[in-house]
């Protein structure tokens, strides 16, 4: 498996995802409101396929990464639900905390994608070590 390629895709993500919040803190609220709504598309989307993978891997018993990203896309929908009762409220203390909140949420996004990278990267790890000694192995069976 060519993990080089998927973990040059995961940089190329989070350079994007960086470079959108750098130009979504430039934005007028619309803009922003627009760039959102979009994220909601890609993240419905993204949501879809983890619940197939989710299914798959049930079936397959593959893994739990899977049903991990299951769980962020619920997460998802929790996000969608707050910034849909959010529109709804004008108190400006109220805003205040629930802003205080939702950057307490980024924070820990970003917290759980930097660990995630962690175990992908022990997972990459792991991989490696047991191809190498499956194909050891097979060497050694075919010496035999």
């Amino acid at each position: 498996m060519d993990f080089s390629a998927k973990l040059d895709d995961l940089q190329q993500h989070a350079a994007h995802a960086k470079a959108a919040a750098q130009a979504a803190m430039l934005e007028s609220r619309e803009q922003l409101r627009q760039r959102i709504d979009q994220a909601k598309v890609d993240g419905d989307l993204a949501a879809m396929d983890a619940r197939q993978q989710v299914g798959e891997a049930a079936a397959n018993a593959r893994s739990n990464w899977a049903q991990m990203k299951a769980d962020a896309a619920a997460k998802m929908d929790d996000f969608e639900a707050k910034m849909d009762r959010r529109a709804d409220q004008r108190d400006a203390k109220l805003a205040a905390r629930q802003a205080d909140g939702a950057e307490a949420d980024a924070a820990d996004a970003i917290e759980f994608a930097a660990w995630t990278v962690d175990h992908a990267w022990l997972a990459v790890l792991d991989a490696i070590d047991t191809r190498i000694y499956a194909d050891e192995l097979a060497q050694q069976g075919r010496r035999k």
